[in-house]
Protein backbone atom coordinates (compact mmCIF):
# COMPACT_ATOMS: atom_id res chain seq x y z
CA UNK A 1 0.00 0.00 0.00
CA UNK A 2 1.50 3.34 -1.06
CA UNK A 3 2.05 6.08 1.48
CA UNK A 4 -0.36 9.03 1.40
CA UNK A 5 0.79 12.09 -0.49
CA UNK A 6 2.30 14.76 1.76
CA UNK A 7 0.20 17.80 2.54
CA UNK A 8 1.33 20.78 0.49
CA UNK A 9 2.04 24.14 2.10
CA UNK A 10 2.95 27.43 0.43
CA UNK A 11 4.19 30.65 2.02
CA UNK A 12 3.78 34.33 1.14
CA UNK A 13 6.02 36.56 3.24
CA UNK A 14 5.77 40.33 3.28
CA UNK A 15 7.80 42.98 5.06
CA UNK A 16 11.01 42.73 7.03
CA UNK A 17 13.72 40.11 7.33
CA UNK A 18 12.38 39.14 10.73
CA UNK A 19 9.21 37.99 8.99
CA UNK A 20 11.36 35.99 6.57
CA UNK A 21 13.12 34.31 9.49
CA UNK A 22 9.77 33.53 11.16
CA UNK A 23 8.46 32.02 7.92
CA UNK A 24 11.53 29.83 7.45
CA UNK A 25 11.21 28.62 11.05
CA UNK A 26 7.55 27.68 10.50
CA UNK A 27 8.43 26.01 7.21
CA UNK A 28 10.99 23.79 8.92
CA UNK A 29 8.54 22.91 11.70
CA UNK A 30 5.79 21.97 9.23
CA UNK A 31 8.16 19.96 7.04
CA UNK A 32 9.15 17.99 10.15
CA UNK A 33 5.45 17.09 10.47
CA UNK A 34 5.25 15.76 6.93
CA UNK A 35 4.25 18.86 4.95
CA UNK A 36 5.87 19.50 1.56
CA UNK A 37 6.65 23.10 0.64
CA UNK A 38 5.51 24.22 -2.81
CA UNK A 39 5.81 27.60 -4.58
CA UNK A 40 3.16 30.16 -3.78
CA UNK A 41 1.76 29.97 -7.33
CA UNK A 42 1.14 26.20 -7.24
CA UNK A 43 -1.86 24.33 -5.79
CA UNK A 44 -1.52 23.86 -2.04
CA UNK A 45 -3.54 22.42 0.81
CA UNK A 46 -2.69 25.41 2.99
CA UNK A 47 -1.15 28.82 2.30
CA UNK A 48 0.41 30.84 5.11
CA UNK A 49 0.51 34.60 4.54
CA UNK A 50 2.94 36.34 6.91
CA UNK A 51 1.90 39.99 6.90
CA UNK A 52 3.40 43.44 7.48
CA UNK A 53 1.67 46.60 8.71
CA UNK A 54 4.43 49.19 8.86
CA UNK A 55 2.76 51.36 6.18
CA UNK A 56 -0.59 51.62 4.41
CA UNK A 57 1.10 50.32 1.25
CA UNK A 58 2.21 47.24 3.20
CA UNK A 59 -1.40 46.50 4.11
CA UNK A 60 -2.40 46.77 0.44
CA UNK A 61 0.27 44.17 -0.34
CA UNK A 62 -1.09 41.99 2.47
CA UNK A 63 -4.57 42.12 0.99
CA UNK A 64 -3.31 41.24 -2.49
CA UNK A 65 -1.36 38.26 -1.14
CA UNK A 66 -4.41 36.98 0.76
CA UNK A 67 -6.61 37.33 -2.31
CA UNK A 68 -4.07 35.40 -4.41
CA UNK A 69 -4.03 32.63 -1.83
CA UNK A 70 -7.83 32.45 -1.72
CA UNK A 71 -7.96 32.10 -5.53
CA UNK A 72 -5.87 28.91 -5.52
CA UNK A 73 -9.00 26.84 -5.05
CA UNK A 74 -11.92 26.06 -2.73
CA UNK A 75 -9.97 23.31 -0.95
CA UNK A 76 -7.03 25.56 -0.03
CA UNK A 77 -6.97 26.70 3.60
CA UNK A 78 -5.67 30.25 4.07
CA UNK A 79 -3.79 31.11 7.27
CA UNK A 80 -2.86 34.73 7.95
CA UNK A 81 -0.26 35.63 10.57
CA UNK A 82 2.24 38.41 11.29
CA UNK A 83 1.93 42.07 12.18
CA UNK A 84 -1.30 42.97 10.38
CA UNK A 85 -2.94 39.89 11.88
CA UNK A 86 -1.85 41.10 15.34
CA UNK A 87 -2.99 44.72 15.01
CA UNK A 88 -6.16 44.31 12.89
CA UNK A 89 -7.46 40.73 13.31
CA UNK A 90 -11.08 41.68 12.61
CA UNK A 91 -10.15 43.30 9.28
CA UNK A 92 -8.16 40.21 8.30
CA UNK A 93 -10.90 37.78 9.38
CA UNK A 94 -13.47 39.59 7.22
CA UNK A 95 -11.52 38.96 4.04
CA UNK A 96 -13.10 36.23 1.85
CA UNK A 97 -11.30 32.90 1.96
CA UNK A 98 -9.44 33.41 5.26
CA UNK A 99 -9.72 30.38 7.54
CA UNK A 100 -7.35 31.18 10.40
CA UNK A 101 -5.88 34.41 11.81
CA UNK A 102 -2.90 34.04 14.15
CA UNK A 103 -1.13 37.03 15.73
CA UNK A 104 2.53 37.41 16.58
CA UNK A 105 1.83 36.50 20.21
CA UNK A 106 0.69 33.04 19.09
CA UNK A 107 3.13 32.33 16.25
CA UNK A 108 4.82 29.57 18.25
CA UNK A 109 1.50 27.68 18.23
CA UNK A 110 1.10 27.85 14.44
CA UNK A 111 2.12 24.24 13.70
CA UNK A 112 -0.50 22.88 16.11
CA UNK A 113 -3.15 25.36 14.97
CA UNK A 114 -2.55 24.48 11.30
CA UNK A 115 -2.74 20.75 12.09
CA UNK A 116 -6.08 21.29 13.84
CA UNK A 117 -7.35 23.37 10.92
CA UNK A 118 -6.43 20.66 8.43
CA UNK A 119 -7.92 17.85 10.53
CA UNK A 120 -11.52 19.05 10.47
CA UNK A 121 -14.06 20.53 8.07
CA UNK A 122 -13.43 23.99 6.73
CA UNK A 123 -14.72 26.57 9.23
CA UNK A 124 -17.68 28.71 8.21
CA UNK A 125 -15.94 31.80 9.57
CA UNK A 126 -12.30 32.55 10.18
CA UNK A 127 -10.92 31.38 13.51
CA UNK A 128 -8.96 34.08 15.34
CA UNK A 129 -6.06 33.36 17.67
CA UNK A 130 -4.58 36.74 18.63
CA UNK A 131 -3.31 36.91 22.19
CA UNK A 132 -1.73 39.60 24.34
CA UNK A 133 1.90 40.32 23.46
CA UNK A 134 2.67 41.23 27.08
CA UNK A 135 3.57 37.64 27.89
CA UNK A 136 5.28 36.79 24.61
CA UNK A 137 8.85 35.53 24.51
CA UNK A 138 11.42 34.61 21.89
CA UNK A 139 11.22 30.86 21.39
CA UNK A 140 14.60 29.06 21.16
CA UNK A 141 13.79 27.24 17.91
CA UNK A 142 16.60 25.02 16.59
CA UNK A 143 18.41 26.51 13.58
CA UNK A 144 17.12 25.64 10.15
CA UNK A 145 18.68 22.98 8.00
CA UNK A 146 20.96 24.38 5.33
CA UNK A 147 19.16 25.26 2.13
CA UNK A 148 21.20 24.58 -1.02
CA UNK A 149 22.57 27.83 -2.44
CA UNK A 150 21.98 29.88 0.70
CA UNK A 151 25.38 30.89 1.96
CA UNK A 152 24.00 33.46 4.39
CA UNK A 153 22.05 32.49 7.49
CA UNK A 154 19.71 34.76 9.45
CA UNK A 155 19.81 34.37 13.21
CA UNK A 156 16.97 35.92 15.21
CA UNK A 157 18.27 37.10 18.58
CA UNK A 158 15.59 39.57 19.66
CA UNK A 159 11.99 40.63 19.02
CA UNK A 160 9.81 43.58 19.98
CA UNK A 161 10.75 47.21 20.68
CA UNK A 162 11.29 49.26 23.82
CA UNK A 163 10.78 52.63 22.08
CA UNK A 164 7.55 54.44 21.29
CA UNK A 165 8.38 56.52 18.25
CA UNK A 166 5.41 58.68 17.31
CA UNK A 167 5.00 57.26 13.80
CA UNK A 168 5.69 53.57 14.44
CA UNK A 169 3.17 50.78 14.89
CA UNK A 170 5.80 48.07 15.42
CA UNK A 171 5.56 48.04 19.25
CA UNK A 172 1.82 47.38 18.92
CA UNK A 173 2.48 44.62 16.41
CA UNK A 174 5.54 43.02 18.03
CA UNK A 175 5.34 43.92 21.72
CA UNK A 176 8.09 44.91 24.13
CA UNK A 177 11.74 44.03 23.57
CA UNK A 178 12.65 40.48 24.52
CA UNK A 179 15.87 38.59 23.92
CA UNK A 180 17.02 35.04 23.31
CA UNK A 181 19.62 33.79 25.79
CA UNK A 182 23.24 34.24 24.69
CA UNK A 183 24.19 30.56 25.21
CA UNK A 184 21.33 29.50 22.91
CA UNK A 185 22.42 32.02 20.27
CA UNK A 186 26.04 30.92 20.35
CA UNK A 187 24.97 27.27 20.08
CA UNK A 188 22.73 28.09 17.10
CA UNK A 189 25.57 30.02 15.47
CA UNK A 190 27.94 27.06 15.84
CA UNK A 191 25.39 24.77 14.19
CA UNK A 192 24.84 27.15 11.29
CA UNK A 193 28.58 27.46 10.72
CA UNK A 194 28.85 23.69 10.89
CA UNK A 195 26.30 23.49 8.07
CA UNK A 196 28.67 25.52 5.88
CA UNK A 197 27.31 29.05 6.23
CA UNK A 198 30.03 31.70 6.05
CA UNK A 199 27.89 34.72 6.94
CA UNK A 200 25.50 35.14 9.86
CA UNK A 201 23.03 38.04 9.93
CA UNK A 202 21.78 38.98 13.39
CA UNK A 203 18.16 40.07 13.17
CA UNK A 204 15.75 41.74 15.56
CA UNK A 205 13.35 44.66 15.81
CA UNK A 206 15.26 46.64 18.44
CA UNK A 207 18.62 44.93 18.02
CA UNK A 208 20.65 47.28 20.20
CA UNK A 209 18.40 46.62 23.19
CA UNK A 210 19.50 42.99 23.14
CA UNK A 211 20.11 41.51 26.57
CA UNK A 212 18.67 44.35 28.69
CA UNK A 213 15.62 42.21 29.57
CA UNK A 214 17.60 39.10 30.54
CA UNK A 215 18.68 38.00 34.01
CA UNK A 216 21.56 38.36 34.39
CA UNK A 217 21.54 41.40 32.17
CA UNK A 218 23.86 41.34 29.17
CA UNK A 219 24.47 43.38 26.02
CA UNK A 220 24.89 43.16 22.27
CA UNK A 221 28.59 43.95 22.68
CA UNK A 222 29.06 40.98 25.01
CA UNK A 223 27.25 38.71 22.56
CA UNK A 224 29.33 39.93 19.62
CA UNK A 225 32.50 39.30 21.62
CA UNK A 226 31.57 35.63 21.77
CA UNK A 227 30.32 35.30 18.19
CA UNK A 228 33.29 36.88 16.41
CA UNK A 229 35.56 34.25 17.99
CA UNK A 230 33.69 31.31 16.40
CA UNK A 231 35.76 29.39 13.82
CA UNK A 232 34.49 29.30 10.24
CA UNK A 233 32.74 32.67 10.38
CA UNK A 234 33.71 35.18 7.68
CA UNK A 235 31.07 37.87 8.11
CA UNK A 236 28.87 38.73 11.08
CA UNK A 237 26.35 41.29 9.84
CA UNK A 238 24.05 43.41 12.00
CA UNK A 239 20.58 44.40 10.88
CA UNK A 240 19.16 47.88 11.45
CA UNK A 241 20.10 49.54 14.76
CA UNK A 242 19.48 52.91 16.40
CA UNK A 243 22.53 55.20 16.72
CA UNK A 244 22.01 55.57 20.49
CA UNK A 245 22.93 51.91 21.04
CA UNK A 246 26.53 52.28 19.86
CA UNK A 247 28.27 52.21 23.22
CA UNK A 248 32.04 52.49 23.59
CA UNK A 249 32.22 48.74 24.14
CA UNK A 250 30.24 48.03 20.98
CA UNK A 251 32.23 50.55 18.92
CA UNK A 252 35.46 48.91 20.01
CA UNK A 253 34.30 45.50 18.75
CA UNK A 254 32.82 46.61 15.44
CA UNK A 255 35.84 48.77 14.59
CA UNK A 256 38.45 46.20 15.61
CA UNK A 257 37.03 42.86 14.48
CA UNK A 258 37.68 41.83 10.85
CA UNK A 259 34.69 39.50 11.12
CA UNK A 260 32.06 42.22 11.66
CA UNK A 261 30.81 43.19 8.20
CA UNK A 262 31.66 46.80 7.25
CA UNK A 263 28.00 47.61 6.77
CA UNK A 264 25.62 49.29 9.19
CA UNK A 265 22.04 50.38 8.66
CA UNK A 266 21.41 53.39 10.91
CA UNK A 267 17.83 54.75 10.75
CA UNK A 268 17.88 58.54 10.39
CA UNK A 269 14.25 59.49 9.57
CA UNK A 270 14.91 63.27 9.46
CA UNK A 271 17.76 65.76 9.29
CA UNK A 272 15.84 68.24 11.45
CA UNK A 273 16.20 68.10 15.22
CA UNK A 274 12.75 69.65 15.56
CA UNK A 275 11.18 66.81 13.58
CA UNK A 276 13.25 64.17 15.40
CA UNK A 277 11.87 65.47 18.71
CA UNK A 278 8.33 65.32 17.34
CA UNK A 279 9.01 61.77 16.18
CA UNK A 280 10.33 60.89 19.68
CA UNK A 281 13.61 59.64 18.25
CA UNK A 282 16.33 59.07 20.92
CA UNK A 283 19.14 60.99 19.16
CA UNK A 284 19.98 64.31 17.54
CA UNK A 285 21.44 65.16 14.14
CA UNK A 286 24.79 65.90 15.76
CA UNK A 287 24.80 62.49 17.48
CA UNK A 288 23.98 60.78 14.19
CA UNK A 289 26.64 62.63 12.22
CA UNK A 290 29.24 62.03 14.92
CA UNK A 291 28.56 58.28 14.95
CA UNK A 292 28.80 57.98 11.15
CA UNK A 293 32.07 59.93 11.13
CA UNK A 294 33.53 57.75 13.86
CA UNK A 295 32.49 54.52 12.16
CA UNK A 296 33.80 55.73 8.80
CA UNK A 297 37.15 56.55 10.35
CA UNK A 298 37.37 53.21 12.17
CA UNK A 299 36.03 50.74 9.59
CA UNK A 300 37.74 50.57 6.16
CA UNK A 301 35.35 50.34 3.22
CA UNK A 302 32.34 51.04 5.44
CA UNK A 303 28.85 51.15 3.91
CA UNK A 304 26.26 53.08 5.91
CA UNK A 305 22.60 52.94 4.94
CA UNK A 306 19.76 55.02 6.36
CA UNK A 307 15.97 55.18 6.56
CA UNK A 308 14.29 58.54 5.95
CA UNK A 309 10.63 59.50 6.29
CA UNK A 310 9.29 62.15 3.92
CA UNK A 311 6.36 64.31 4.97
CA UNK A 312 6.02 63.68 8.70
CA UNK A 313 3.13 65.81 10.03
CA UNK A 314 4.35 69.37 10.60
CA UNK A 315 7.51 68.96 8.48
CA UNK A 316 8.23 72.35 6.90
CA UNK A 317 10.19 73.16 3.76
CA UNK A 318 13.05 74.22 6.03
CA UNK A 319 12.93 70.87 7.87
CA UNK A 320 12.98 69.00 4.58
CA UNK A 321 15.87 71.12 3.29
CA UNK A 322 17.86 70.17 6.39
CA UNK A 323 17.24 66.49 5.63
CA UNK A 324 18.33 66.90 2.01
CA UNK A 325 21.46 68.76 3.07
CA UNK A 326 22.39 66.13 5.63
CA UNK A 327 21.95 63.29 3.13
CA UNK A 328 24.04 65.17 0.55
CA UNK A 329 26.92 65.74 2.96
CA UNK A 330 27.00 62.40 4.77
CA UNK A 331 29.02 59.40 3.46
CA UNK A 332 25.92 57.25 2.92
CA UNK A 333 25.97 54.18 0.65
CA UNK A 334 22.20 53.97 0.13
CA UNK A 335 18.89 55.34 1.37
CA UNK A 336 15.53 53.75 2.13
CA UNK A 337 12.81 56.38 1.70
CA UNK A 338 9.33 56.05 3.19
CA UNK A 339 6.53 58.54 2.51
CA UNK A 340 4.85 59.18 5.86
CA UNK A 341 1.92 56.83 6.40
CA UNK A 342 -0.49 57.35 9.31
CA UNK A 343 -0.84 54.20 11.42
CA UNK A 344 -3.92 53.74 13.59
CA UNK A 345 -3.01 53.79 17.27
CA UNK A 346 0.19 55.81 16.90
CA UNK A 347 0.75 59.28 18.33
CA UNK A 348 1.55 60.85 14.95
CA UNK A 349 -1.79 59.77 13.48
CA UNK A 350 -3.50 62.39 15.67
CA UNK A 351 -0.94 65.15 15.10
CA UNK A 352 -1.97 68.35 13.29
CA UNK A 353 -0.13 69.59 10.25
CA UNK A 354 -0.75 66.62 7.96
CA UNK A 355 0.81 67.32 4.57
CA UNK A 356 -1.05 66.82 1.29
CA UNK A 357 -0.18 63.68 -0.63
CA UNK A 358 1.35 65.59 -3.53
CA UNK A 359 3.88 67.31 -1.26
CA UNK A 360 4.76 64.03 0.46
CA UNK A 361 5.22 62.28 -2.90
CA UNK A 362 7.44 65.05 -4.29
CA UNK A 363 9.65 65.09 -1.21
CA UNK A 364 9.95 61.31 -1.22
CA UNK A 365 11.01 61.29 -4.87
CA UNK A 366 13.65 63.97 -4.27
CA UNK A 367 15.09 61.87 -1.46
CA UNK A 368 14.99 58.73 -3.62
CA UNK A 369 16.93 60.55 -6.32
CA UNK A 370 19.54 61.48 -3.73
CA UNK A 371 19.63 57.88 -2.55
CA UNK A 372 20.19 56.59 -6.07
CA UNK A 373 23.05 59.02 -6.56
CA UNK A 374 24.66 58.02 -3.25
CA UNK A 375 24.38 54.32 -4.08
CA UNK A 376 25.83 54.78 -7.55
CA UNK A 377 28.74 56.81 -6.20
CA UNK A 378 29.49 54.17 -3.58
CA UNK A 379 29.53 51.39 -6.19
CA UNK A 380 31.70 53.39 -8.58
CA UNK A 381 34.28 53.89 -5.86
CA UNK A 382 34.83 50.11 -5.92
CA UNK A 383 35.91 50.02 -9.58
CA UNK A 384 39.48 48.74 -9.89
CA UNK A 385 39.50 47.22 -6.42
CA UNK A 386 39.63 43.51 -5.59
CA UNK A 387 36.74 42.65 -3.27
CA UNK A 388 36.22 39.48 -1.26
CA UNK A 389 32.66 38.32 -1.91
CA UNK A 390 30.37 35.62 -0.65
CA UNK A 391 28.89 33.90 -3.70
CA UNK A 392 25.10 33.81 -3.50
CA UNK A 393 22.80 31.34 -5.16
CA UNK A 394 22.53 32.04 -8.92
CA UNK A 395 19.60 34.37 -9.46
CA UNK A 396 18.64 37.11 -11.91
CA UNK A 397 21.76 36.33 -13.91
CA UNK A 398 22.30 34.68 -17.31
CA UNK A 399 23.87 31.20 -17.35
CA UNK A 400 27.52 31.25 -16.32
CA UNK A 401 27.13 34.40 -14.22
CA UNK A 402 27.24 34.49 -10.43
CA UNK A 403 26.43 37.12 -7.83
CA UNK A 404 28.89 37.90 -5.06
CA UNK A 405 28.01 39.97 -1.99
CA UNK A 406 30.72 42.18 -0.51
CA UNK A 407 31.12 42.91 3.16
CA UNK A 408 29.82 46.39 2.33
CA UNK A 409 26.58 44.88 0.96
CA UNK A 410 27.19 45.47 -2.74
CA UNK A 411 26.20 42.75 -5.20
CA UNK A 412 28.74 42.14 -7.97
CA UNK A 413 27.97 40.05 -11.03
CA UNK A 414 30.78 37.99 -12.52
CA UNK A 415 31.40 34.89 -14.61
CA UNK A 416 32.29 31.75 -12.70
CA UNK A 417 31.42 28.10 -12.09
CA UNK A 418 28.37 27.13 -10.03
CA UNK A 419 30.74 25.23 -7.73
CA UNK A 420 31.59 28.61 -6.19
CA UNK A 421 28.06 29.09 -4.82
CA UNK A 422 28.21 29.37 -1.04
CA UNK A 423 31.96 29.96 -1.05
CA UNK A 424 34.21 32.99 -0.84
CA UNK A 425 35.89 34.45 -3.91
CA UNK A 426 38.00 37.47 -4.83
CA UNK A 427 36.56 39.61 -7.62
CA UNK A 428 38.05 42.66 -9.30
CA UNK A 429 35.33 45.26 -9.87
CA UNK A 430 35.42 46.42 -13.49
CA UNK A 431 32.24 48.47 -13.88
CA UNK A 432 29.51 50.06 -11.76
CA UNK A 433 26.51 52.18 -12.49
CA UNK A 434 22.83 52.67 -11.83
CA UNK A 435 22.03 49.00 -12.48
CA UNK A 436 24.72 47.53 -10.20
CA UNK A 437 28.32 46.38 -10.41
CA UNK A 438 30.27 43.83 -12.44
CA UNK A 439 33.70 42.27 -12.17
CA UNK A 440 35.83 39.27 -13.03
CA UNK A 441 37.00 36.42 -10.87
CA UNK A 442 40.53 36.76 -9.53
CA UNK A 443 40.67 33.71 -7.30
CA UNK A 444 38.71 31.61 -4.89
CA UNK A 445 39.31 32.87 -1.37
CA UNK A 446 40.27 30.69 1.55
Amino acid sequence: MSAPAPRRVAFATLGCRLNQVDTRTLQTQLEARGFATVPESEPADVVVVNTCTVTARAELSDRRAIRRAARLGPATRVVVTGCWAQTSPADVARMPGVDLVVGNADKARLPDLIEALMAGPRPEAARVQVGDLAGARVEPVAPLARVPGRSRAFLKIQDGCQHRCAFCIVPLARGASRSLGPDVIVDHARRLLGQGHRELVLTGVDLGHYGADLAPRTSLAALLGRLVALPGLRWLRLSSMLPAYFTEELLEIVCASPVVAPHFHLPLQSGSDRVLRAMRRPYTVAMYRGLVERLTAGVPGLAVGADVIAGFPGETEEDFALTERLVETMPLAYLHVFPYSARRGTEAAARPGRLDSGTVTRRAERLRALGRARAQAFRRALVGRVEEVLVLEPRHRPPGWLTGLTGGYVEIGFRGPDALVGRLACVRVTAAGAAGAEGHLVEEAA
